[in-house]
This record gives structure tokens, C-alpha cells and sequence, in this order.
């Protein structure tokens, strides 16, 4: 077979396409065509995206009647393993029916390959509003002036710093003006450059939520000072805590998910966020909030963001990957003036000008908040379909915390989730456990499954449920 790539990593087949027909008694020519075709897709030897050659074409190559290359195209279409439009040619499908995991080998070491991912942090890709996006870009560069393509302010466009500081006022409670919005390449981004700067003005390492992103963590376990555990119950962390922590380590910072703690799903109550403020300003110190999942909430209107508490006391981090795609990466901080300049100070390059122009675009259109929408409604309907799994799937199962965000922490019976992860394991089903998000300096807790329901594409959500009810059934 001979393939090249486009600029649009769309594969395109060539003239050639070497199969293999084993026709033999009993097995005719079309059969041979169609299971030739079907195990050079799912040995990934034609890619997904890839054009097939004509019907016409292919018989000619072959030497076979047209028709069985009809026949053959047509029954793979329907199986999911091809996908044909009017006047287009015959594709690989994006997506393939992917068979089930073989039986786990007997030195029990190697299980098979992932079949279903369920691991949380990542929205649908497939959401990704391309028509939308590529109207705003070709809008914003036709309205941008000259001086938006030269280097330009490290913090961002004031284009999208100022629509930022518009939506978030209007969606989230935010108070501030552009000039303390900074544009990262995503949220991660966004933390490692705040930790930076925070670390070199205190000294002391941040106060943790004892649950929540390992890879936050580990990041800031590299940048200053080993990061301290901060504890959590059914209210969210308790921040009345927080001077305790600060008189025994000197900390003066604290990571906070207030909106959708990570990983439990529980949002920060009132008077914890009151207190939390109230430490910041009796210790000098700052609150910094990964507003995580704030625009994914199912049952209300969400609870603004803790910053509209204290502006002088709080930094926001926000992003557009669980709206748009991570793939874009692209962020942002609000923080007090001194902080925007110092974190803006530490940037390299920042963030393409095209992007944020585009994103400024969207916010100021209204196509990110119809995106938004469009998502909300999207996640809301797979997690309530999450939810009546697990409540039929046995009376030690249950799935904890508010109706929002893009993951769900399932509450396991004492003792299984080991158990539970490596029977996961063995049927190709990719989740995380609990315990992998607990802060090692953490007391020992419940145990659990985060589950990231929008991570399927929309074609693989019904087998990948299915899969997770299968296995829930057997802990149940």
C-alpha cells in the first residue's frame, strides 16, 4: 500500500492496496475481500481516516467484478469499520468496532491493550465545534491590526484578556479588569508559572486539597517546598484548618477546586469559602482556585467563583479545554496587578495570536457560551445515564457527590478497589482509582473509582457503559 499524509492528516491510499484473499472451499471471493479489508483496519495497517480506493479501481486491481467490491464496502460500512458519503470516497470509520479483550494470559502479568477509556480529565473530543471555531479565526484575522502579529504583550492580546474579563464577570462573578488577566498555554501551564513566583516571594510550599490532580501535585512538589495536605470531608476542604497549617509550616498558600473538588465532585460550602478568604487575609496570604468543571453544572446555576470574595486575595485559574479541546491549549490566570506582572515577566512566548484572537471572538459572539451549552446538555444526559447504571448495579455501589463536571466518583465497598482496578484492567477498561489522587502525607480513606464519562467519543459511550456496568455487576 502506498500512503501519504496531507497537511490535514487526512491518509489518502494511492493506487495500490495489498491484500491478501484467501479464497478456499466454502469461502467465496466477497467473503475473502471482506475479511482481507477488515484485518488490515483492525491491525491499524489502514489507519483510521484513511481513503479507500474506488470500487472500480479496486476490482480493476484485484481482478474481481465490481460488484463483490461494492458488496464488500457496503458490509463493512454497515459493521462500523468504513464509513461512505455521496461523492466522497470510502473511509476507514474514525471510530472501529474494536473486539473483545482476550482472556488475561496465564504468568497474569500482560493483560490486553485498552478497549474503553474511562479515565477522567479529558472532555469528548469529538465536541470540538469546528464549523464555529473556523468562522471565528477567519473573522478575527480579517479584523486584526497589523500590530497584533508582532510580539506583543507577553500576558496575551488585550482582544482576549478583555473578553475574558468580560465573560468571566458575567458567567463565573469574577472581579477584574484586563490588565489582571494573563493568557497561559492551559491550565497546567498557568499553575507552574504562579507556583514559580509564589514560591520565590514565601518560600513555603502550597497547602493541598489531600485529594486531587497527582500531576498538579508532583509539578509543585518539583517547583518549592513538598506540598501539605489539606484535609476533606462531605463540605469540601476544611479550610477552618488552614492557620493551623500555616502556623506549623509556615505555608501561605492554598489550592482549592471550589466549584467541583477533584476528585470527590463536591463544591466548596459558603462558610468554608469565607474562611479560606478570612486566612488569606490574616496570614498575607492568597487562595488560588482551579475552577474545575465551574461551567459543567447540572442541577442549579453554579456558585460564583471564590474570587469575587476577595480579588486582592485570590488567584483564578481557568481554561478552555473541557469546553473546546485540550488540544488548543489555551488558559488563564486573574490575579492581583503585582502578580499578573510577575507571572507575565516569567512567560517565554505565550499563547499563538491567531487562538486567542479566535477565542475573543467566541466569547465576544457568543459562540462559546452556546458552546458551553451545547456541551452541558451533552455530559448531563451521560451522567445521568452513569448514574441509573450504578444504582442497579448492587447496594455497596453508589455515585457521590453534585450533579456537575465531566467525571464521577463512584464509592466502592471497603477493601475492592484494588480488586476492582485490575478486573478493569483485564477487560480493557482504562479507569483510575482513588487512591491514585490521595496525597501521600495523607491519612489512609474510602475506597473509589473516578470515572470520566465524557472522555468516550459518542459512538464508543453505549460500549464503554455497558463494559463498566459489566464489571460493576460483579463487585455488586
Amino acid at each position: 500500500m502506498t500512503s501519504q499524509t496531507s497537511s490535514g492528516s487526512r491518509r489518502r491510499v494511492g493506487a495500490d492496496l495489498h491484500l491478501d484473499l484467501a479464497v478456499t472451499a466454502g469461502r467465496g471471493v466477497r467473503v475473502a475481500l471482506t475479511d482481507a479489508l477488515r484485518d488490515a483496519v483492525r491491525s491499524g495497517r489502514l489507519p483510521a481516516g484513511t481513503a479507500l480506493p474506488s470500487s472500480r479501481g479496486l476490482a480493476a486491481d484485484l481482478g474481481l467484478a465490481r460488484t463483490t467490491v461494492v458488496d464488500a464496502y457496503a458490509e463493512l460500512t454497515a459493521e462500523g469499520w468504513l464509513t461512505a458519503r455521496q461523492g466522497a470516497p470510502t473511509r476507514v470509520a474514525a471510530t472501529v468496532p474494536v473486539p473483545h479483550p482476550a482472556p488475561r494470559p496465564a504468568d497474569g502479568r500482560d493483560g490486553p491493550g485498552v478497549v474503553h477509556d474511562l479515565r477522567p480529565g479529558r472532555p469528548d473530543a469529538s465536541m470540538f465545534p469546528r464549523a464555529a471555531w473556523w468562522q471565528a479565526v477567519r473573522r478575527a484575522v480579517a479584523a486584526a491590526p497589523d500590530a497584533a502579529w508582532d510580539y506583543g504583550d507577553p500576558a496575551g492580546r488585550p482582544e482576549l484578556r478583555t473578553a475574558l474579563a468580560t465573560y468571566l464577570a458575567r458567567v463565573r462573578g469574577v472581579r477584574a479588569g484586563p490588565e489582571q488577566v494573563v493568557v497561559t498555554a492551559g491550565a497546567t501551564e498557568g499553575l507552574r508559572l504562579l507556583a514559580g513566583v509564589l514560591t520565590d516571594r514565601a518560600g513555603a510550599g502550597l497547602a493541598v486539597e489531600e485529594l486531587g490532580l497527582h500531576a498538579h501535585r508532583r509539578m509543585l512538589d518539583a517547583i518549592g517546598p513538598p506540598t501539605v495536605p489539606l484535609a476533606l470531608d462531605d463540605a469540601g476542604a476544611r479550610t477552618a484548618e488552614l492557620p493551623d497549617l500555616t502556623a506549623a509550616t509556615g505555608t501561605r498558600a492554598v489550592l482549592l477546586t471550589p466549584a467541583h473538588q477533584f476528585p470527590t465532585g463536591i463544591p466548596l460550602r459558603p462558610a468554608r469559602r469565607t474562611a479560606a478568604v478570612a486566612w488569606a487575609r490574616e496570614a498575607d496570604g492568597i487562595v488560588v482556585e482551579d475552577d474545575y468543571d465551574g461551567e459543567f453544572r447540572y442541577d442549579r446555576r453554579p456558585v460564583g467563583a471564590v474570587q469575587g470574595l476577595a480579588p486582592e486575595r485570590a488567584a483564578y485559574l481557568g481554561t478552555a479545554s473541557k469546553a473546546l479541546a485540550p488540544g488548543l491549549r489555551l488558559g488563564w490566570l486573574v490575579l492581583p496587578v503585582d502578580l499578573a506582572r510577575a507571572v507575565a515577566a516569567r512567560m517565554a512566548g505565550g499563547v499563538g495570536v491567531v487562538d486567542q484572537l479566535a477565542l475573543a471572538d467566541l466569547l465576544d459572539s457568543g459562540g462559546y457560551d452556546r458552546q458551553v451549552r451545547t456541551a452541558r446538555r451533552h455530559y448531563r444526559l451521560r451522567r445521568e445515564e452513569l448514574v441509573a447504571l450504578v444504582a442497579g448495579r448492587g447496594p455497596g455501589l453508589r455515585v457521590v457527590g453534585h450533579p456537575a463536571g465531566l467525571h464521577a466518583l463512584i464509592e466502592l465497598p471497603d477493601g475492592t478497589e484494588a480488586g476492582v482496578l485490575d478486573a478493569a484492567r483485564q477487560r480493557g477498561v482504562a479507569l483510575e482509582g482513588l487512591g491514585a489522587f490521595r496525597h501521600p502525607r495523607a491519612a489512609a480513606g474510602r475506597d473509589g473509582i473516578v470515572v470520566g464519562f465524557a472522555t468516550p467519543s459518542a459512538s464508543a459511550w453505549s460500549g464503554a457503559l455497558t463494559a463498566l456496568g459489566d464489571l460493576l455487576a460483579a463487585v455488586g
